[in-house]
């Protein structure tokens, strides 16, 4: 018997495949408070959650700026 993904395994496994994750720690904490705010909400389609985590996700990632050292 297959266990079902849920949501946040959805997103993950989609942002992990895509070679979106940058740290793994935090993107697993943002992918779960996310769809736990969206859950609170009343929201309970796994598909729905899991492509807003991932909408969400890419969003911050795309607020961040890199920091690089000059050698």
């Amino acid at each position: 018997m297959e266990v079902p993904l849920s949501a946040v395994d959805i997103a993950w496994v989609y942002l992990h495949r895509t070679g979106e994750i940058v740290d793994g720690i935090v993107a697993a904490r943002f992918l779960t408070d996310t769809i736990e705010t969206m859950i609170r909400h009343g929201q309970r389609n796994r598909m729905f959650l899991a492509n807003m985590a991932i909408l969400k996700y890419r969003a911050s990632r795309s607020n961040v700026v890199d920091i690089r050292e000059h050698a």
